[in-house]
């Protein structure tokens, strides 16, 4: 908790919660967020940010009073993922820039930014990527657009569509969870 206000103090005003990584998807239900499986297979096809509504209390250290979480499963293949494996834990993530500012793409524009105010920065080279596209799950169905990004939301919004009318598509998109039910019962927290 001590970090993550400490984040807060040195990126961004206090009222707005930072995205949180995750290394599984068994997270959407560890925080007790509403998430559909067609919800779940979108997270874990596209590397984009989904928002999703809350049906328990999560530390207000996490949410800052908001009703929702925003969560992001990065690449299986990613540097990212991997340091995610190794803490099994979720991370919280702020883009590295101050608020208001243009993201830094590498480390001397990060340190620009901070200077001694952070403790340890990872040189990732140049960063070419634009910001991540940022999706809010509406439950029990449907999506809404908060940001476009990296993905076209087009292209989310087509799979999605064909999830929810296709069960075929549940075979060549398989979970890690099996017990997920695309027309059934939402994946909601077993409390």
């Amino acid at each position: 908790m001590d970090a993550v206000e400490r984040l807060f103090s040195i990126r961004r005003p206090s009222n707005r919660p930072f995205l949180i990584l995750i290394p599984g998807l068994e997270w959407v239900e560890e925080f007790g967020l509403l998430a559909s499986k067609a919800h779940l297979l979108l997270m874990e096809r596209f590397n984009a940010t989904f928002i999703f509504y809350k049906k328990n209390a999560i530390p207000l250290f996490l949410t800052r009073g908001r009703k929702s979480l925003a969560l992001r499963l990065p690449p299986y293949d990613s540097h990212v993922f991997e340091l995610l494996s190794l803490v099994n834990a979720p991370l919280v993530a702020p883009s590295a820039n101050p608020e208001g500012e243009k993201p830094a793409s590498n480390i001397k524009e990060a340190m620009e930014y901070f200077g001694d105010k952070i403790d340890l920065y990872v040189d990732g080279g140049t960063l070419k990527a634009k910001p991540s596209t940022i999706v809010r799950a509406l439950y029990p169905k449907g999506l809404r657009l908060v940001r476009e990004g990296n993905i076209p939301f087009d292209k989310i919004l087509s799979f999605y569509k064909a999830i929810i009318t296709s069960s075929s598509l549940i075979a060549a998109f398989p979970l890690e969870s099996s017990s997920l039910d695309l027309f059934g019962p939402p994946f909601l927290p077993h409390h």
